[in-house]
């Protein structure tokens, strides 16, 4: 598992690839902001060159914060080059923060024209759904 750190050493998100899946699981921490989401997705990018995955777990459980400002680039800069890097499915594990949601509901509605995607209350129940979706055997390793 690799940790991206924030400002104060503390872990802002946390990344763990599962080869035999193509699955890159993402967990992320704290109150988030625009720049905090941009920063942590482009150190998942830097990797996917490295790391051939097409299923994305993002677990946004453990977070608060409005980080819809980020909204724009995921859209018009991320989503294009994850899509033509072979991404196809995104399972979204929902912050119970009411200001986070509204940004969720945004990023979900513009990602669903062009791959896979469901929102889940539960990682467990997210991780199952995108393993089908990748036709690929489930991992307990992913569980973590």
């Amino acid at each position: 598992m690799l940790t991206l750190q924030d400002d104060h050493g503390l872990a802002l998100a946390e990344y763990s690839f599962y080869p035999a899946e193509e699955l890159l699981s993402v967990r992320w921490h704290g109150h988030l902001t625009g720049a905090d989401v941009i920063r942590g997705v482009r150190q998942g990018e830097q990797w996917r060159d490295q790391l051939r995955f097409s299923l994305i777990l993002n677990d946004k459980s453990d977070t608060g914060g409005d980080w819809s400002d980020a909204l724009p680039w995921l859209q018009y800069e991320w989503l294009p080059v994850a899509v033509a890097a072979g991404v196809k499915a995104l399972a979204y594990v929902f912050s119970p923060d009411l200001e986070n949601q509204f940004a969720t509901q945004e990023f979900v509605a513009a990602l669903r024209p062009h791959m896979a995607i469901e929102l889940f209350a539960d990682r467990d129940v997210a991780l199952a759904w995108l393993l089908q979706q990748g036709g690929g055997p489930i991992a307990t390793a992913a569980h973590s």
